[in-house]
């Protein structure tokens, strides 16, 4: 998006792609679908360590309309929403048409690809920049955008060296933590569970900070996944990595909330186990019951108060056990990164070296699954492309 903006406003642009084809976060999105956008952009579920305000600045650089226009005018992908969870994907329903779309264009534009490019050294000249390259003759530029460098998911490529050329370069970089990448329980006491997928909402507390999330929830061989779990996991992650006491996590497995679970479980002569089997997969059924210590063949009018109120309990804030995470073997994004006030919010130029422009996933922000990480991907790409254009530099 960068480069295909930079050479949209003139500039001869190259591209440096280390993997032989580029975009592989875009092909394994969405289950290779790819949640182009959000069909709402909710500024607020962003986290970033930086300031809000200035994430927001950047954020609305690009507003969703504009960047749905871009793909459905632009790019001639037609974007449907998905109405149980709002994310929009392509009609095409296939991942690789958008990240095919987005190179043939930049090529079309007349930017310059290059692929296998390992980048090693990134250095500043008195006049433009060094760009160092593994078996290859080293190119001296007037700009350079930085998009890529981040430690989330190092099989498409992401090695962290992003990141680290920028510290050196002097750049804050605010603690980085795997973000949006499932729970893991050790010893897995939820095994048996395993496939079983459901709604539900997860509410975590860790210090002052409360989150709460709502969206599918998946037990897993190792532990938990799922939206509802990925878009909390950070709460986890950065708890864990604070050395301090673990964050807290409960879940209400359904919509029904403890009034509502209370009048559904009013005494009759129904048994208890098919109130519950009414609303939630029988395997977690059986086993919530026999949390709260209930025999399944337990009539409502036979449940005593102190054992529906646990099963309440249960049912609606479930003290959800976790004892680590998959890392960023698995993490969709890096959390924090290069603090947002050291660039320049209009052009996402460094604030300490001229001609360095910074987006993606290198900066510190990220929103929740659901294409809001694409959104500010591109977002900040076409800003940092737009803003290299214009630099005097260049």
């Amino acid at each position: 998006m960068a480069a295909i903006h930079a050479a949209t406003s003139g500039s001869r642009v190259c591209l440096l792609e280390r993997t032989t084809d580029g975009g592989r976060k875009i092909l394994i999105s969405g289950g290779g679908r790819c949640n182009v956008l959000p069909s709402v952009l909710d500024e607020t579920r962003f986290v970033t360590a930086s300031s809000p305000h200035i994430m927001r600045k950047m954020l609305r650089s690009w507003p969703l309309a504009g960047q749905r226009e871009f793909f459905e005018s632009t790019l001639a992908l037609p974007l449907v929403v998905e109405p149980e969870t709002g994310k929009l994907f392509p009609v095409a329903n296939r991942a690789r048409v958008v990240r095919d779309a987005l190179v043939n264009l930049a090529r079309q534009r007349g930017v310059e690809w290059v692929t296998g490019a390992h980048v090693t050294a990134l250095e500043r000249l008195p006049a433009g920049w060094q760009v160092t390259i593994e078996g290859a003759s080293s190119r001296v530029v007037d700009a350079v955008i930085v998009t890529t460098g981040g430690l989330s998911v190092p099989a498409t490529g992401s090695d962290g060296f992003g990141l680290r050329r920028l510290q050196e370069l002097g750049h804050t970089v605010h603690a980085t933590y795997p973000a949006l990448t499932p729970l893991t329980l050790d010893p897995p006491q939820f095994a048996d569970l395993a496939g079983i997928s459901l709604e539900a909402t997860v509410h975590a507390r860790f210090g002052r900070e409360r989150r709460s999330t709502h969206g599918g929830f998946l037990f897993t061989h190792r532990g938990y996944s799922g939206p509802a779990v990925l878009d909390v996991s950070d709460v986890a992650v950065r708890s864990r990595l604070s050395g301090v006491p673990t964050a807290e996590l409960r879940v209400q497995w359904s919509p029904h909330d403890a009034e509502a679970w209370t009048m559904r479980l009013a005494p009759s002569a129904r048994l208890v186990a098919t109130a519950i089997r009414e609303v939630l997969p029988d395997r977690l059924a059986a086993r919530l019951l026999a949390i709260a210590g209930i025999d399944a063949s337990t009539t409502l009018a036979q449940l005593p108060r102190p054992a529906r109120l646990r099963l309440v309990e249960a049912l609606t804030g479930f003290p959800l056990p976790w004892s680590g995470d998959e890392g960023y073997r698995k993490a969709e994004v890096t959390g924090g990164g290069v603090a947002l006030d050291e660039v320049d919010p209009r052009t996402l130029e460094s604030r300490l070296h001229p001609g360095l422009y910074l987006a993606g996933e290198l900066l510190d922000a990220f929103g929740p699954i659901g294409g809001y990480n694409f959104a500010w991907a591109w977002s900040t790409g076409r800003l940092a492309g737009l803003g290299a254009a214009r630099s005097p530099e260049a």
